[in-house]
This record gives structure tokens, sequence and C-alpha cells, in this order.
């Protein structure tokens, strides 16, 4: 019956009723925590903070994301990309910072990079999502959306112009962005409500703007023009009599000599060194003989042909003995792929804990398509 009664009340409710321990990881690492969209379980947070701060018990963590991206290796069923979804919604959960670390850019790289010339995944909303994603952690995304655009990825979705759009408007490409969403409208990407409410409110913000900016001089390095902000006559003048004194000021201090300096204690004791040099030449009168004078070359050279070096005893022959054989690394995980044809990339991420998935993590975010045929990249 309390059971019932508790279901009834809101959450909030229900999780006091129920008296369960939640423990306070969240509060004390929160700042470290990375939002997401869908949000967090607490109790799982709680869980995953509390296993990076013992190390037996992330150890563990990172065996199960080997477990998982080994899983997706052996998926044999009619839907990957779900095997993939699976283990980046648990990385998301189970590495709360984020961070070179936890590899979920790689994972992302390595999952968009498996379905690209998919045409069945090409429409699908999931993977578009992934692509979004992956482009929310690099540096720079329009090549990423410049991808998709070519590729045709993402076509039918509303999401692909909306994410597309405010980008370019984060840059401040305002002709581009509407060109994006007029583009969407065009295709009747769905929902196209959605996509008709996000073009009014870009239309909005874009008639709040104080001035309109010229892009295609902003993107050749030429000095923009505003429209809407011409000064007054007076503030005009007053505006090129001070860019003309400034001018004389510039030209005024170019024509000034560099002064040289000059210091004068070292001028002081150069002389005083002159001064007791004269006065030692004249106290010294006797040189003193031939000999004398001579003494640090008496030494005799001697013939250094006439000394050889010991030499070990044994068989001369004309070919250099062969040294012991170095035996070379082989890593088992690259022979078995070796075996197996190249089963797949994302063996990389099973041993992925180190340096190696901190500089490939670094090297995707400045160039997110780098591992890409170079056909497949936008012209």
């Amino acid at each position: 019956m309390e059971d019932a009664q508790i279901q009834n009340v809101d959450p909030e409710t229900a999780f006091l009723a129920s008296k369960r321990q939640t423990g306070n990881e969240w509060e004390l690492f929160k700042e470290n925590v990375r939002p997401l969209k869908r949000g967090r379980n607490v109790s799982l947070l709680n869980d995953a903070l509390r296993s990076h701060a013992d190390n037996h018990l992330k150890k563990s963590l990172l065996d199960k994301r080997r477990k998982l991206i080994e899983a997706i290796d052996d998926y044999e069923g009619d839907d990957p990309l779900q095997a993939w979804l699976e283990c980046i919604k648990w990385v998301q959960e189970a590495f709360p910072p984020g961070g070179d670390c936890s590899g979920l850019l790689v994972i992302y790289e390595q999952c968009v990079r498996a379905f690209w010339h998919s045409d069945c995944y090409k429409d699908d909303l999931r993977y578009l999502k992934v692509w979004l994603e992956y482009a929310d952690n690099c540096s720079d995304a329009e090549v990423i959306y410049n991808f998709l655009d070519a590729n045709e990825i993402g076509k039918p979705h509303s999401l692909f112009y909306i994410s597309y759009a405010l980008f370019m408007e984060s840059k401040n490409k305002i002709k581009a962005a509407n060109e994006i969403l007029n583009l969407g409208i065009s295709r009747n990407a769905q929902p196209i409500k959605k996509l008709e409410d996000a073009y009014r409110k870009f239309l909005a913000r874009s008639m709040r703007r104080p001035a309109a900016i010229d892009e295609e001089k902003l993107e050749n390095g030429q000095p923009a023009r505003s429209f809407g902000t011409v000064l007054a006559k007076g503030e005009n003048t007053r505006q090129a009599a001070l860019s003309f004194d400034l001018a004389n000021r510039k030209q005024k201090a170019e024509r000034v000599p560099l002064p040289i300096y000059k210091d004068t204690n070292v001028a002081k004791s150069s002389s005083h060194q002159l001064d007791t040099s004269k006065r030692g030449l004249n106290s010294w009168s006797n040189l003193g003989g031939r000999a004398e004078r001579n003494k640090e070359n008496n030494a005799q050279p001697a013939k250094w042909t006439s000394y050889k070096i010991p030499q070990k005893l044994g068989q001369r022959t004309g070919v250099a003995a062969a040294s012991t054989c170095i035996e070379v690394f082989v890593d088992e995980e690259c022979a078995e792929m070796g075996k197996d044809g190249g089963k797949s990339s994302t063996l990389e991420l099973r041993q992925g804990d180190g340096k190696d998935l901190k500089k490939e993590t670094e090297l995707l975010r400045e160039n997110p398509l780098r591992n890409f045929p170079p056909n497949s990249l936008p012209r």
C-alpha cells in the first residue's frame, strides 16, 4: 500500500520517502563533471566519481571499456551502430570529466568513420547526432559540417541545418548561416516547424545586431566597412584632426636620432688599467735570455707512429663478425589484426589509456578528418 502511494507522488518526494543513500561525490567533484544534454543519473554519477578516486575501481572501468569495444567487433546483428551508441553512452557516464583519458573523442571518430560510406546510415538521426557531438569536441567544426554537406549525411533532418547555422553565426558569418537555413527549408527538412522557428529566431537576432559586417572582406583579411555608424560632422572633424596629430607625432618620433649610451665608469677603469700597464713596462728592465723566454716550448716532439696498439689474438677475416640479432618487438594485437586481415580499427582503444591515446585525441581535435580517405573529403 505504501509503495503504491509513493508511486503516485512526484519523483523528489518518492526519493526522500525511499530513504536511499546516495553519497556525496557529486558535491565534492561537481566542478569537474561535464554536462550532458540528456542530463545525468545522480546515482551513476556518484559511482563513476567514486571509481575515479580509487585506483582499483578505475582499473575495472578501463576493463569494462575494453570489453565494450571488443563487443563492437564481435557484433553480428542487423544494427551495428547500436553497439557503438551503447559504448559511447557508457563512456559518457563512466568518465564524467571527459578529457583525453576517457578516449571519447577517439570513439566518436572511429564510429563516424566506420559508417560514412554506408547508405543505410546517411539519413539516420542517431548517426547524425554522433557527428554533431564529435564536431562539438573539435577545435574547428566547419570542416566536419562541410564533410556532412558534401556526402549528404543528415540531409533530411532539420537538426543538421540548425547546428550548422548556429556554428556559422558564432563565427560571425551571418550570410552563410542565412543561406544554410534557407537551404534546409527548401529541402523540407523534418521537423520543418522546428527549422522555421529557428529561422525566425535567427532573423530576430540579426535585426538586433548593431552593424552589418562585410563577410567577404573579413575572410580575406581586409578592413571591414560598417554601415549605419556614420559619424556626425563635428565628430568626423575631430577624428580626422586626431589621426593627423598622431601621424605627425609618429613622424617626429621616427626622425629623432637614437642616443648611444656611454658608460663613464668603463672609460675610467680602462684608462686606469692603461696607466698601470705603462708603469709595469717601465719597471720591467730585464727581459731575460732566449732560453728563459722560450721555456714553455722545451718539450721535445716524439714519433707517434712508433706506438703500437695492443691487438686481441684471434682469426682475422675480411668480413666483420655478425653481432647478436636484436629481437624486434611485435604487438600481439597488431599480429592478430594481420591474421584477421585488419578486422577493425577499434583495437587501438583496447589498451588506449596511456600517452598514445592522449596524443591521438589532440591530433583529432586539431584535424578531425585526418584518418579519412582523401577521396571522401570535400573539395
